[in-house]
Parts: C-alpha cells; structure tokens; sequence
C-alpha cells in the first residue's frame, strides 16, 4: 500500500552512504522529480490551464571515502518559447546546485559551488521537485526566482554538528558572491563588485522532542543593482518547524535592510509565513491536508525592491499520496499584490512524483 511521505531531507549530499573498503570509486546515483499542474484564476494573473511544471535531476557520486559530489538539474518550461529572434527554446535549462564537499568529521564539513542558500528553512528542506513538499507551490519569500531573498549562493561553506547535551547543534557558514546585478540571480560567473556575501546559520534540533527543529540565520552582502547603485544589505531570519506530520508546522520570518552608499536613508522590508498540516488516522494515512498564511511588507521607499508589490494570501489544499513516489494535490489560493489591489481567488492541481 501507498506509504505516507517522509519528513523532509536535509540536502541530498549529506545523506551518502558510509565509507566502505568495497566500493568503487566513483560511484554514481541519479533520481528524478516532476510534476504536471492545472491553473485557473478569476482574474488575468497569471498562466491558465496545463502546464509541464518543471523536470528536475539529482545526482550525487562519492569520489572517495570523505569527498562527495551533489548536482542538481532542471528543465523548465518557457511561456515565451518559439518568440524572438532566435527563438526561445521550449525549456529553460539550469544548475541549479553544483556541491563537492570535503568531510572531516560530522563536527567538520568544507564544501565549493553552488547552493541554494541557507539563510530560510524551506530553501534547505525542500528543493526542486514538489514531491518533496507538503504544498504544490514555495511561500513567496522563498520562490525561485524571487527578488526578496536570495535563493542561490555560489562560495564556500562549512557545516556540521556538535551533540551538545542532546540538543544537536548544528551551524552553517559561508562566504560567496551573493546576488548578480539581476538580483533575483548568484553571481555564477563571478561577483558583481569587490564585496563577497556572506552567512551564518544556527539551528538545533533535539533528541527530546524528535522531528522538532527551530534556528536563526544572518546574511550580509554588497549590492550594485544594474543601474550601479550601490547598497549594503541584511538579512535576518528565524525559523522553527515540527516535521512528525501529524501535525506539521512551519513558520519563518525574515527581515531584508538596504542601506544605499551615500545615502543616509535606511530601508526595511519583511515577510513570513505560518503552515500547517495533518496527515489524516483514516484511509491509510494517505490523506494530508493544509493551510498556509503568508505576508510580505516592502518598503515603499527601498530602491532594491522597486516594482515588487506586498503580498497576503491564503493557501487551503489536501494532497494524497497515491503510491510511495507519487503524490495529488489540490489548492485553492486567495491573495492580494500590493495595497487597495483586487483579490485573486485561484484554483490549483498537481501530478507530481519522483523515481
């Protein structure tokens, strides 16, 4: 019979197997994750109809006792394909992490590329392939391709955890390039001035209470917009998050400051969202519905953010897991973008799976 989704993974390269005398070097595993969606809203916003999603690939390869590798692919649909000169292509392809990590010890990990950066629980749990959430769709703050936060970070980091009394803490820290002058973007090909970003993460979760964990995050960059402006920002963010299903719960808080260079005027803006969720006793635990409350305040006055609207929206959805990898979910969402804004009321369906 269907088994209920498990909790959500830390990321995929942590989980490699034990060293062992026997293996060969490399040793290569891939999995996949993918979804159909149908969209329909009472108001203009938005894509309408069927949609492909997104198909995302995994792949993770020991190198050697204490050297691994993580990447992850994904293909996306264009809504502008066959426009142009040339023409779009159907599919947007990108990196979307690309880790080598060295590990030392479960107190000492070191690791290059590009991740997707952990300054926000969800952006850490739950990567591409909606299988692995609750919910069809990321909180806002946290959307691929958002400006609010930055998703993705291209450095170095070091991680690891301590036992500490049963409280398991565990840390995280970075430094990198931050945001590209598009900052909804890393700066892959190299950063966009001579500041590099960088972060610390803090998060416990104790043997007390299992699938319990809560933790704080700072993050500091450089910004020079494509208008060369220049600003410095901060992120501060606080999360806690109970995984044993029944129930789950998640909530994250973040606050963005921008502080233009020769400007005296400081800026902040904020988000947060509050999600809960129980998988139902009956019908073999296969049933699992939620609600979401999510709010984004932007600064009227932050030049960064200029043209990204506030938002309040309300996610209600069941999902059923059909089988161990496959998985249907239904949302009705309302929301409104941006002060005296008219509310949307959508209606939202998804096929996704892994294998």
């Amino acid at each position: 019979e269907p088994a209920p989704t498990p909790a959500p993974q830390e990321h995929e390269h942590d989980a490699a197997a034990p060293p062992s005398e026997a293996r060969t070097y490399p040793s290569l595993k891939i999995a996949g994750f993918g979804d159909v969606n149908y969209t329909a809203t009472d108001k203009p916003e938005g894509a309408k109809g069927f949609n492909l999603g997104q198909l995302a690939l995994h792949m993770a390869s020991e190198l050697s006792p204490r050297v691994t590798f993580f990447g992850e692919l994904s293909f996306t649909a264009r809504a502008d394909a066959g426009t142009g000169t040339p023409a779009a292509t159907g599919f947007n392809t990108e990196v979307e992490r690309m880790i080598l990590r060295f590990d030392r010890s479960d107190m000492l990990k070191v690791s290059f590329g590009r991740y997707h950066t952990p300054i926000n629980y969800w952006n850490t749990a739950f990567h591409h392939g909606q299988w692995l959430q609750t919910t069809i769709s990321r909180p806002e703050m946290i959307q691929f391709g958002s400006r609010l936060l930055p998703v993705h970070f291209v450095g170095a980091l070091l991680e690891g955890s301590v036992p500490a009394a049963g409280w398991n803490l565990n840390y995280k820290a970075g430094v990198g390039n931050g945001r590209a002058s598009a900052i909804s973007r890393g700066g892959d090909a190299g950063d966009v001035n001579g500041n590099r970003a960088w972060l610390v993460n803090l998060f416990s979760k104790p043997d007390k209470f299992y699938g319990l964990e809560f933790g704080t995050s700072v993050y500091g960059d450089k910004i020079t917009t494509a208008a060369a402006r220049n600003f410095t920002e901060q992120i501060v963010s606080g999360h806690v998050a109970w995984q044993k299903e029944d129930p789950e719960f998640i909530a994250e808080f973040a606050s963005v400051r921008h502080d233009e260079v020769g400007n005296p005027s400081v800026t902040w803006s904020h988000a947060y969202y509050l999600q809960g969720a129980y998988r139902l006793p009956q019908f073999n635990r296969l049933w699992k519905p939620y609600y979401r409350f999510e709010h984004i305040g932007v600064n009227s006055g932050d030049a960064v953010f200029t043209g990204l609207p506030s938002l309040d929206g309300s996610t209600f959805g069941v999902r059923y897991d059909a089988s161990t990898f496959a998985a249907i979910k239904g949302e009705v969402r309302s929301w409104t973008r941006g002060e005296g804004s008219v509310r949307n009321v959508g209606g939202f369906f998804q096929v996704c799976f892994t294998f």
